[in-house]
């Protein structure tokens, strides 16, 4: 049987990041805590952690996302960074997409818990669904593959002059200068390493922004996207 650790006292930043959410942001942790770790979504030595790694040094994510735009959280797992970005940016329309059942199934119950009416949850891969989403203002992403894969993955949903905001570690300047050929395949314009959460993490969170022009996922891309509208046409046509 899996061990369950408490989560710790929130820290005098999350006060300061979550404001009147932060009791939303304890339940939060507390499911990632009991239910998270249950279910095998966040492995138990993280609880200890969960504050500083996980929920602040998502939520500080929040600086560098415009306002009022659409997000889109790739391979969200249980909610990280979606769920702590919803709940300091109350502006934004997120979707949570995930392909594992059992992690959709819970981002359900955590949207549902909190309230969280401008957060969705959709089961899929990021290349299952592209032409079926609407393409997004801002994906976000955390460390879930190398920066050049990842990219593969989210910037295709992308509209027109979006951006991919990546939480990294320390590897990501090398990241980026490894990934340049891939991305400038996929219609980035700009790609660059920005520090967010000073003076509320420690350290600050390292995030990659990779800016698109006016072929999100390059020549390829546009060219699923296409078929896929046409055939999304076409069934809503021959439905009765």
């Amino acid at each position: 049987m899996t061990e369950v650790a408490e989560l710790p006292p929130a820290p005098e930043a999350a006060r300061a990041i979550f404001g009147e959410r932060l009791p939303d942001a304890i339940r939060y942790g507390e499911l990632l805590a009991d239910v998270g770790v249950r279910r095998g979504l966040i492995g138990p030595r993280e609880v200890p952690r969960l504050w500083e790694r996980h929920l602040l040094n998502c939520a500080v994510l929040s600086e560098v996302v415009p306002e009022g735009v659409s997000v889109c959280d790739v391979g969200s797992g249980a909610g990280l960074p979606g769920i702590p970005l919803a709940l300091v940016r109350p502006d934004l329309k997120i979707t949570l997409l995930e392909p594992l059942l059992r992690r959709t199934n819970f981002l359900g119950e955590v949207v549902e818990l909190l309230g969280l009416d401008h957060v969705s949850v959709v089961r899929g891969r990021a290349e299952e669904v592209l032409g079926t989403v609407t393409p997004v203002h801002v994906v976000t992403a955390r460390a879930v593959a190398p920066l050049d894969r990842l990219a593969g993955w989210g910037v295709p949903l992308l509209r027109p002059y979006g951006e991919m905001l990546a939480l990294k570690g320390d590897t990501a300047e090398q990241e980026v200068k490894g990934a340049r050929a891939a991305l400038s395949k996929l219609g980035a314009v700009e790609t660059s390493v920005l520090h967010v959460g000073e003076g509320l993490v420690d350290p600050p969170a390292t995030v990659v922004r990779v800016e698109v022009g006016e072929s999100p996922g390059g020549v390829r891309f546009a060219a699923k996207r296409a078929k896929a509208a046409r055939t999304g046409r076409s069934r809503r046509r021959r439905s009765p």
